[in-house]
């Protein structure tokens, strides 16, 4: 099997993960984001142009999934090109350390969720503390916890 269906059936299978598993498990509203683990560790494994185009490429599915059509993708794809830009030494560096992959987690997606904020925002017209506090920082941080431990799940030893 080639190396783009396998990365293609991968990111399809996450993208049904999220939606049909870690969608669920909500926690006070919040719930993790896996897709966009996937779209960071595929940026920071192989550059800018792969991430941008998983990003991409899988945006578009949660957006035909969800119903935010251009929203997911627009922030995904950005989102995968910004990690890419990291030169390729410092890139393998933060890859597999549970620590950097908290913070990195965590940091990647605050300005993932605060992009998805800002366009929700000004398509709904609505200003809520409720959209800050469970789409910009509990996502965020579930979503690092889950990075943390796909990092320690997945780790080079």
């Amino acid at each position: 099997m080639s190396l783009f269906l396998r990365r293609a059936g991968l990111g399809v299978g996450i993208v049904a993960l999220q939606w049909l598993v870690l969608g669920r498990l909500q926690i006070w509203g919040a719930f993790p984001d896996a897709v966009l683990l996937y779209v960071v560790l595929i940026g920071l494994r192989h550059g800018r142009l792969e991430g941008s185009i998983t990003g991409f490429a899988l945006g578009v599915l949660m957006d035909a999934l969800y119903g935010t059509w251009g929203m997911q993708m627009f922030v995904k794809t950005i989102i995968g090109f910004l990690i890419g830009l990291f030169p390729s030494k410092e890139r393998l560096y933060f890859l597999f350390r549970p620590g950097f992959a908290f913070l990195g987690a965590l940091i990647t997606a605050f300005v993932h969720n605060g992009l998805l904020l800002i366009l929700f925002a000004v398509q709904s017209g609505t200003r809520t503390i409720t959209l800050v506090t469970v789409i910009l920082l509990g996502s965020s941080i579930y979503t690092a916890f889950v990075g943390t431990l796909a990092s320690l799940l997945t780790g080079r030893r």
